[in-house]
Parts: C-alpha cells; structure tokens; sequence
C-alpha cells in the first residue's frame, strides 16, 4: 500500500476527510484536514458545521508521527492543518458542497466554447460554480465586466455585461479551489490553522 493511502486510511480512521497531501521537495509533508460533510435533507434542519481546532490537528499530527515512524517515511517537518478559504475542491461531493460559491477554475486543456466571447485559448476562470443543465457536468458562471473602483458610481442606464457559462467534468479539471474573497471571520470561521509536528 502507497504511504499516502496510508495516511488518507489513518485520517479517515480519526473521523476526518483528507482534504489535500502534499509533500515538498524541501522536506514539508502538509495533511490538510476537515471533518466529513453530510448534504442537507430536504425537510430536516441544518446541521451545525464543525471547523477543524487546533486540538484536532495534534490529534492527527501525534497519529501520523506514529505512522510515518512506523512506515520509515523520511520528512522534516510535518504540518496538519485546515482547508481555509482557499480550499481545493478534488472530489464531486466537495463540488456539491460549495456550489453556489466562487470559485477560481484552472482546465487541463482549453474547451473551446464556440459561439461565445471565451478565447478558444484560456483555462483559467473565476466565478460562480453551479451544476450544469444536463445535471451531470458543472458549470463556472461568470461577467468579463470590470469591478467598480471604490466609491465609483455606477450608470444605472449602462446595459449589464452578460454573463457568460462554461460547462465541465471533473476529468477536464487541473485545480479547483474556492476563490479567497470575503472577510476573515475570526476563530469560528474558515481559518486555516496549521499544527507543526517533527
């Protein structure tokens, strides 16, 4: 079995979901974590949503020490910690959770979307990620209008830029992740702690 199903099995095995595994060539092994997540059913209420502490992360830090130890895994330093606001979105669920949410979409290839304003080259995209209509693909949603300037006004008689869709499978994807726009929300919300170990 390959080191890193054996950190996804530790992980899960503590209750977590493997967000993300990374290991750089300077040594750093990076496990991010999240507690698993459960769609609403329709006529219940919604449940709480659980953000990973910074006891949860030494908790996973002091397993996988024991693990990597066992596995004879050489690294120098090992950091678990949370998604944050940045959060990749690797599995169809993960698609399922944050729709609705802005997103920044890098393609493996360009699609070229015909009829439309998109270059046939781009890959990248920013916008808002929606289940495509034939409910199977998704879709990114966005506007090339430019943002408004701070305290700029805005002609209320300019015609709206139209928005723009592109459709796409998970296969088509090379990176996913929630585009880091908001405000912070302080220790209750999407911080992205980390937990050093070794």
């Amino acid at each position: 079995m390959a080191w890193q199903d054996t950190v996804e099995q530790t992980v899960t095995g503590l209750g977590f979901d493997l967000v993300e595994l990374e290991r750089s060539a300077g040594g750093l092994l990076r496990v991010t974590i999240d507690w698993p997540w459960q769609a609403p059913v329709e006529g219940q209420p919604m449940p709480a949503e659980r953000f990973v502490t910074v006891e949860d992360c030494e908790k996973v830090t002091r397993q996988l020490q024991y693990l990597l130890e066992v596995e004879g895994l050489e690294y120098r330093r090992l950091e678990v910690g949370s998604p944050g606001i940045d959060r990749p979105l690797k599995r169809e669920i993960d698609y399922v959770r944050f729709e609705g949410h802005v997103v920044d979409l890098t393609l493996k290839a360009p699609i070229g979307a015909t009829g439309t304003d998109v270059a046939a080259n781009r890959k990248k995209f920013r916008g808002t990620l929606e289940r495509a209509d034939d409910g199977v693909q998704w879709q990114v949603v966005w506007s090339d209008a430019p943002e408004p300037k701070p305290g700029q006004r805005v002609s209320k008689k300019r015609a709206p830029v139209p928005l723009q869709a592109l459709a796409f499978g998970l296969a088509d994807v090379q990176q996913a992740r929630l585009a880091p726009i908001g405000e912070f929300q302080g220790p209750a919300g999407p911080w992205r702690g980390r937990c050093a170990g070794r």
